[in-house]
């Protein structure tokens, strides 16, 4: 019995479970679940028309007017009406980009084998050496939803996704971040 638990087989099932558990880590790891907050309180079931408010980010501007389109398409596909002052709510957004420090490219692996009639296992590491730049981009998004009203906030909601270069891939990030934020909005009861 003792040969048959520490025999190849057993050590092709550790090797499996292994690779399961670091790819689902992996994918975990790539995903951000968007964060919101609001006034419990408030009656959200009464808004119908919004306000997108001018944010002015001079570092920035081709990012503004992603995160300004993306945020206008996104509540109109929901049933919004986009309007000048005065509207039911206003809409304001802020964002940072951080650098990230890229991983190192270690990984951990299992192995099994066999040679005759005899099994075995190994436990290696592997080092890669990133080429190019050391850091990626960490984009964060904030939208705030204020009453006009009492000028004072009642949602707000954000998220972060990372980047290394901008262009289309950078755009498309935008608009999936901002459309994940702003699927939070309005707040269900039960939230």
């Amino acid at each position: 019995m003792l040969q048959y638990i520490f025999s190849g087989n057993f050590y092709r099932c550790i090797f499996s479970a292994s690779a399961l558990l670091m790819a689902s880590l992996t994918i975990s790891g790539c995903q951000s679940t968007p964060k919101n907050d609001y006034d419990v309180d408030y009656d959200f079931s009464q808004l119908k028309s919004f306000t997108l408010l001018d944010v002015v980010n001079a570092e920035d501007p081709l990012t503004v007017q992603r995160v300004r389109e993306n945020i206008i398409q996104t509540l109109t596909q929901q049933g919004f009406t986009q309007q000048a002052q005065p509207s039911d709510f206003n809409v304001s957004f802020a964002f940072k980009t951080e650098d990230k420090p890229k991983s190192s490219g270690m990984s951990i692996g299992l192995g099994t084998g066999g040679w005759g009639s005899s099994g075995g296992a190994s436990i290696g590491t592997s080092v890669g050496v990133p080429i190019g730049s050391d850091t990626a981009k960490i984009q964060t998004i904030q939208i705030d939803i204020i009453d006009p009203i009492k000028n004072r906030l009642i949602w707000r909601g954000s998220d972060m996704y990372d980047f290394d270069m901008g262009g289309q891939d950078k755009a498309d990030r935008t608009a999936e971040t901002v459309q994940q934020i702003l699927k939070q909005f309005p707040p269900k009861k039960n939230q």
